[in-house]
């Protein structure tokens, strides 16, 4: 029950209650529904024109086919110019038509008819408050930011229209809801009470049209984001509660760019772990409240995929956030794009099905819109792919050096921490008497706790070296997906002989003599020297698998009796027996140790057609 000041704050009379609403949201959609069906009412009045009834009604039945229902205007400047209403599920009059036809209540289109339409939209809070607050409370928090109409503008003159016709409508119903946008609840409110004078409406200069929006337009077409948008048609269809879509279908559409990111990259990508898209949420949710909002923007949504998840990332949300999720099946059949001509949507303009393109004005338009420019890289289209495969120089190869860098860093650090592992096996425990040597051992010292004697442990220099660490990232390996092998050698004192099996660098092309592969399996022989090529050496003819090549090719070439082999798994039965075979050790070093987003950094690496495509590779090589 609302209380009386919110009765008094929102009433025009007995008969009118209005309602304040801000376009194009979906919170404020369904304020409107719960208000229709919370009480009876007679007739609802919307700020349309009548010119548009029938046509918005028909397409409201049409939905959730997304349409626009359009009034051609005299040209200004001599560009075409249009009004049009969006039949948007998250718009709240389109909601209040939809809600007043299924409940049987009659519609009164209100809005003063005129022949060019000036939109004036404003600035509010984020209607997601709704949530917490009342509508009076949300509507009188925003007052102090509602400038007055200008005298003699045409919205005082739409107002004192409305005004007008809501004293007409009183004389017939006797419950009557105004939906109002916010900017002029407080001025229709008084042009009502105070019975203000009205210009008659002016005549249209054509009747209304509809058209289908056609897939790509619906972004620029739909208030809330298409995807959260068929969430809604979704949760309605399933009669499913949608009063936390607006936060909820954030994650969802987040789950959803994960699944379809992962699908494209497995299976050398998988480090978008739950852990990260917590980081993720927590970085949207403090970029949104720096914009001062509570609901996040595509732009905040990709900026912070674009830190956390690379460019790659950031362009499958966009695609995701673009996909309304219904398709042409679930539309109507003489609502289908293949019966009814379609309409391309773009920033302010549109391209009707004659080829046509008109300045368009939307007729329920939300808050002011500011685009911002965020610089990412999509994927190459095929046919640049194409050409790039077709100038590929196949007797010319080499590295990406920040690339080296990176890895030949990581080699060093594996090679320390598997010398480390050597000492440890040489570790001795003794009573503590003066010094505590290398570290107290937990271990011993509580054993012997009752005796009230104190272990500790020393730890005797390394004996060996390591000359050669094996990194195995996917085991068992599939030769049909890690089908190019080769041998790579130093290009200076600082790198290794690079024994690698890969993905083929030809079927992934990121630019103009720039393939990028991933590695299966890679041998790093450090201080480098050249050796035979191991992929076709025939002393190591008698392996069967990758793995056990790259490991025979190691354990041949290694001068120092241990080997760190970094895998997924603990050493194999017949990984043992090839150093058996050739009197060396295998140090295991488990590659869970290591985070999934490095492992996935260290096994991507890109291929350069030359040395002169290193002048400008950065271009088009990603970093995450």
């Amino acid at each position: 029950m609302r209380s009386p000041t919110v009765e008094s704050v929102l009433r025009l009379s007995s008969r009118i209650e209005m309602l304040p609403i801000v376009h194009a949201s979906g919170d404020m959609a369904q304020e409107v529904r719960e208000t229709l069906i919370a009480r009876r009412y007679e007739c609802l009045a919307v700020p349309l024109p009548p010119s548009v009834e029938t046509s918005v009604e028909a397409a409201v039945e049409a939905l959730p086919a997304v349409s626009v229902v359009c009034l051609k205007e005299e040209d200004l400047d001599g560009v075409p110019t249009a009004s049009y209403v969006p039949i948007d599920p998250c718009q709240p009059v389109v909601m209040g038509i939809r809600a007043a036809m299924g409940e049987d209540i009659a519609l009164a289109y209100i809005d003063r008819e005129v022949r060019t339409y000036e939109p004036d939209p404003v600035m509010a809070p984020d209607p997601y408050n709704l949530k917490t607050v009342s509508v009076a409370a949300y509507a009188a928090a925003s007052l102090p930011s509602l400038p007055p109409p200008t005298t003699g503008s045409q919205r005082e003159e739409r107002i004192a229209w409305m005004a007008f016709r809501l004293h007409e409508l009183e004389l017939d119903y006797e419950a009557i809801l105004c939906l109002c946008p916010i900017q002029d609840w407080p001025y229709l409110r008084e042009a009502y009470r105070e019975r203000r004078p009205y210009r008659q409406p002016e005549g249209v200069v054509t009747g209304p049209e509809t058209f289908v929006v056609s897939d790509a337009g619906r972004y620029f077409v739909l208030g809330e984001l298409p995807f959260i948008t068929g969430l809604y048609e979704q949760r309605r269809a399933e009669v499913r509660s949608d009063r936390h879509v607006a936060i909820d279908g954030v994650k969802e559409l987040l789950q959803e760019t994960r699944t379809r990111w992962s699908a494209e990259h497995k299976p050398e990508h998988n480090w978008i772990t739950p852990q990260r898209l917590q980081l993720y949420l927590q970085y949207v949710r403090n970029l949104t409240l720096l914009d001062r909002r509570l609901t996040p923007d595509l732009y905040t949504l990709v900026t912070a995929a674009k830190q956390i998840g690379g460019d790659e990332f950031a362009v499958t949300l966009i695609e995701t956030a673009k996909d309304y999720g219904y398709g042409e099946a679930a539309t109507p059949e003489p609502w289908r794009p293949a019966d009814r001509p379609a309409v391309s949507f773009g920033i302010g303009r549109a391209e009707f099905p004659d080829g046509t393109v008109v300045r368009m004005k939307s007729r329920l338009p939300g808050p002011p819109q500011v685009w911002r420019t965020l610089n990412l890289r999509p994927k190459p289209t095929p046919v640049k792919r194409r050409d790039w495969a077709q100038r590929w120089n196949p007797l010319r190869q080499c590295s990406w050096p920040p690339e080296d860098t990176r890895i030949e860093s990581f080699n060093l650090h594996v090679r320390e921490q598997a010398k480390a592992l050597i000492g440890a096996d040489l570790a001795r425990t003794e009573k503590f008497t003066t010094s505590v040597k290398d570290g107290i051992d937990l271990r011993e010292t509580l054993r012997h706790w009752h005796k009230k004697e104190i272990y500790v442990k020393e730890i005797p220099p390394a004996r060996g070296n390591i000359e050669v660490v094996v990194f195995l990232f996917d085991v068992p390996a599939d030769p049909a997906q890690y089908s190019w092998q080769a041998t790579w050698f130093a290009e200076h004192e600082e790198e290794s002989t690079l024994c690698f099996f890969s993905t083929p660098f030809s079927e992934n092309l990121v630019g103009p003599g720039i393939g990028q592969s991933s590695y299966g399996g890679a041998m790093f022989l450090f201080p480098p020297r050249p050796i035979l090529d191991i992929w076709s050496d025939p002393r190591l003819a008698f392996t069967a698998t990758l793995e056990e090549r790259l490991l025979a090719g190691a354990l041949l070439h290694s001068r120092e009796p241990h080997i760190a082999v970094v895998s997924p798994v603990r050493p194999l039965a017949r990984w043992r027996l090839l150093a058996r075979r050739f009197r060396k050790r295998l140090i295991p070093i488990p590659l869970s140790r290591f985070s999934t987003q490095t492992v996935d950094r260290l096994r991507r690496f890109h291929v350069l057609n030359g040395h002169e495509v290193r002048s400008y590779a950065a271009r088009f090589i990603r970093e995450i």
